[in-house]
Parts: C-alpha cells; sequence; structure tokens
C-alpha cells in the first residue's frame, strides 16, 4: 500500500535538510539524517496522540520515514508492535525540538524565514499523518493544536514574527507604550472582507486569503481561548477531510454547521465572520461572506411568507455563511407558530445546499438545547456546538485598548482605571453585554473628548489622540 501522507513527509525532509545545511555551509546531503531524524519523531509523536496505533498508521510510518532512514526500516506493523518504538513519544510535541530552536534562533539573528518553513511544513505533515485513518481522533486533533501553539509561542519568545502576520509579534496591552500619531497617518491595511451579495449586483471578489493569516487573525483576538482552540481544531478536521478527499480516499461525513452559545457581545459575530472566510480559504464556500439574520427577519404573519421570507435568507447566504442570531426564537410560540415553518425550510435548504452554505444559529445554552431538539433535522446537521464565555475584566479593558488602537485614539493609564472601574462596577447579569458594553463606552468617551477639545485653539495632534479619565467618566 502507498503511504498517504509521503508527499509532506518528503517535502519537510527536503526542506528542513537544505535550510539546516545553509546555515553549515554545507551541501543538503551532510544534514539530511538529523531531518529525517526530526520527521521520524513528528510522525511517531502524533501516531502516538491517541495512544492507539492502527495498522495503516504503522504501514505509514514504514512506508515514509521508515524508507528514509540509514539503512532502511524493514518491519510489519506487527513487528512494530513488539517495540516500545510508540510509547511516550506524544511528549515530542510539548516542546519546541532542539533543531527548530536552531532555526528560530537564526530568523531572530538574520530576519530569515527558516522557522516559518519548518512550521508549514511539520504541521502539513501532521494533518496528512492524522489523515491515514478515516477518521481523525480529537486526541490527534488537539495534538496538532498543541504542537501549533507551541511552535508559535516559541518563535513569539524569540522575537520573530508569527507566520501570517506583518512585523513583530504583538506585546501585552499593558506592557505598550502607545506613540500618538495622528489620525492622517498610515493604518495597517486590513484584509478584503466578502460581503453579501447585492440584488442584482456581481460583486467581485477579494482573492482567496491564505489560512494561515486569517488563524493568525483569529489568534489575536482578546480572550476566547476554548472558542479559537475549537475553531483551529475544526480547521484540522476539514484540511484533514480535503486531504482524503484529494487523494481519492473514503472520507467521513462532517458538517460544517455550528451551534454558538453564549451571552451578547462574546463575540459571536465576529468569530461567524471570520469562520466564513476561513471556510472559503479550506473551499468549503465559494464567497466567504456573512449574513446576519433573526426571527423578525425570517418570520412572517401570513401563511406561506415565512417560507419566502427565508428563502430569501438563506439565498443571500449561499456561497458563505448565514447566522442566526437568537435562533431559539423561531421555536417559540407553539405548533401553530410560523417560526417552525422557518425552522422546516431551513432544514431543507440546507439539505439541498450542503456544498456552498454553512448555517450558524446562535443564543443563549439552555434555550438553544430546547431549540436543536424541536426539529430532528436540526439535531443530525449541528453537530457542533461552540461555547463562548464571558470576557473578564482584564479582558474587556484589553478589548477597549484595541478599539483605541484601530481608531488611532491612546488612552491614558487614568483612562484604563477608569473603564476598568466601570466595568467591575456594572452587575454581570445576563443583560451585561460584554464587548458591546465596552464598545458604547468608547464612544461615549471619544463624544466627551470631543466636547472636552471642542473650545479649546491649536489642539495638539496628542490631545487630539489621547483618552482620559475625563473623557471615560464624562464629568
Amino acid at each position: 500500500m502507498g503511504a498517504t501522507n509521503g508527499t509532506e513527509v518528503t517535502a519537510f525532509i527536503d526542506t528542513i535538510a537544505e535550510d539546516v545545511a545553509a546555515l553549515t555551509g554545507e551541501p543538503s546531503v551532510a544534514r539530511r539524517a538529523e531531518a529525517v531524524a526530526e520527521a521520524t519523531s513528528l510522525v511517531a509523536a502524533l501516531i502516538d496522540a491517541d495512544a492507539r496505533c492502527t495498522d495503516d498508521e504503522l504501514w505509514a510510518y514504514i512506508e515514509t520515514v521508515g524508507a528514509a532512514q540509514v539503512p532502511a526500516l524493514v518491519a510489519t506493523p506487527a513487528q512494530l508492535r513488539t517495540t516500545r518504538l510508540f510509547v511516550d513519544r506524544a511528549g515530542w510535541l510539548a516542546r519546541p525540538s532542539t533543531l527548530f530552536d536552531l532555526l528560530v534562533r537564526a530568523d531572530h539573528r538574520d530576519g530569515g524565514e527558516r522557522s516559518h518553513r519548518y512550521y508549514e511544513r511539520a504541521l502539513a505533515v501532521a494533518h496528512a499523518t492524522a489523515a491515514v485513518d478515516q477518521v481523525p481522533s480529537s486526541d490527534e486533533l488537539r495534538a496538532i493544536d498543541g504542537f501549533r501553539t507551541v511552535l508559535l509561542r516559541a518563535m513569539d519568545d524569540a522575537g520573530v514574527a508569527r507566520p501570517g502576520r506583518r512585523g513583530a509579534p504583538p506585546l501585552p496591552t499593558a506592557a505598550r507604550t502607545p506613540t500618538p500619531t495622528t489620525p492622517q497617518s498610515s493604518a495597517p491595511v486590513l484584509p478584503a472582507v466578502p460581503t453579501a451579495p447585492t440584488d442584482g449586483e456581481d460583486v467581485p471578489l477579494p482573492p482567496v486569503e491564505p489560512l494561515e493569516e486569517l488563524l493568525a487573525e483569529l489568534d489575536d483576538l482578546v480572550g476566547l481561548a476554548e472558542v479559537k482552540a475549537e475553531i483551529r481544531r475544526l480547521s484540522s478536521l476539514l484540511q484533514v477531510h480535503r486531504l482524503r478527499e484529494e487523494r481519492g480516499l473514503p472520507t467521513f461525513e462532517t458538517s460544517h454547521h455550528l451551534v454558538f452559545t453564549g451571552n451578547p457581545g462574546t463575540g459571536k459575530t465576529t468569530v461567524a465572520r471570520l469562520l466564513s472566510r476561513i471556510y472559503r480559504s479550506l473551499g468549503l464556500v465559494t464567497k466567504g461572506h456573512l449574513v446576519e439574520t433573526d426571527r423578525s427577519a425570517l418570520v412572517a404573519g401570513y401563511v406561506g411568507q415565512t417560507a419566502i421570507r427565508t428563502r430569501e435568507a438563506l439565498e443571500k447566504g449561499l456561497g458563505g455563511t448565514l447566522l442566526i442570531d437568537e435562533a431559539y426564537a423561531l421555536a417559540r410560540g407553539g405548533a401553530q407558530d410560523f417560526g417552525r415553518e422557518a425552522i422546516d425550510t431551513l432544514v431543507k435548504f440546507m439539505e439541498d445546499h450542503r456544498d456552498d452554505l454553512a448555517v450558524v444559529v446562535a443564543g443563549y445554552p439552555t434555550e438553544m438545547e430546547v431549540f436543536i431538539a424541536t426539529n430532528p433535522g436540526l439535531k443530525s446537521r449541528f453537530t457542533r456546538t461552540i461555547a463562548f464565555a464571558d470576557y473578564t475584566t482584564d479582558e474587556l479593558v484589553e478589548i477597549f485598548a484595541k478599539l483605541g488602537e484601530k481608531s488611532q485614539y491612546v488612552p491614558s493609564e487614568g483612562a484604563l482605571a477608569a473603564v476598568r472601574a466601570m466595568i467591575a462596577s456594572e452587575p454581570r447579569d445576563v443583560g451585561f453585554g460584554n464587548a458591546r458594553y465596552v464598545r458604547n463606552l468608547f464612544e461615549t468617551a471619544i463624544s466627551h473628548q470631543a466636547a472636552r477639545l471642542a473650545p479649546l485653539h491649536d489642539v495638539s495632534t496628542e490631545q487630539l489622540t489621547t483618552l482620559t479619565a475625563t473623557d471615560v467618566v464624562g464629568s
């Protein structure tokens, strides 16, 4: 049989051997054994990640890294199982290897991208190894995500820019020393985000964004640690699925429809918008835009109109993602309520257009459980739920500071202290708006600053871009 991860393993070995040899001024063949040893450790660690070595995985090991060894490994899966070759190997993924550390330090010295190439090739090997079996285990997906995090943190620690991110790694908000800039100064160029197509208008699509740039954007979101990990693991799962499809191998049925649960202002819309772009990068949808809707836009007051309105919203979402906020409201009102008609239309449309539409339904946790249970079609299509926790006070203060960065305002230490005090005094009940509350606080502070500066003459750039405690509290 042919190993399904052979192409990725060969590319990893060749790339690493060349990069290490270039550092020492030797031909790449002189460093090939080190690269083979690195690939061997990586593949063995992935196989051991779920403590379950299948025959297919062991054959893949024998036919790729085993064949690259000198002398070549000659064995069968049964023979390998009698050894301790795959015992306690998963721990290799938990820390940067000596070879990767060498490449990172070299990049720090001369601004090279050797560690980026290692990162790209190593993750390709990891995904291809996970694709050897028809269904990757959750432990394998967690191991890939953990390994990715280890590599990225090593780059951060060395001051090497992450793949997909321009410039030096960002410092934590508290460690930054802001430099005021004029509102007319150059702002970072943000990627073009696809928007919902307008009726009758052919909107040209921006280029497909590299997945690594989108994952870097995901990583840069404040908080949401578990949410980001879930999205990254889903991304890995879909990459594995795509690899098997490309190689003509049997694939598992995987749904990319999701349930988002959490309180208002916890980042659900932001993540859904980014997720749609990730889906486009992976080839799951053709446009990657996000359409937001809710019960009021889907449900009409007369028989037959609800199905029409629901189909119209779904058609706008084709090629991207439809986000239905407070989706549980569709199931309220009893059997005669027209919300049930919207649910039935939604289920049928999702089945008919499964290849170019993602649907995210969002709302409070308990209510969403009830909603999914109202229709067997919902339960079979929404198999994955991602929970959005409330932001901590520290995270909300950081969100305020980031809003300032995007709009070229610099909150003073006193302003941030005032923001912290106002957030801490706000009741954290079901009505708390999380990031929405902070955005309102930020917009109010800008209004207060404008009123404070309006009577002044010869206002400096620093005054224009600085938010004070007075601006925050409004007195």
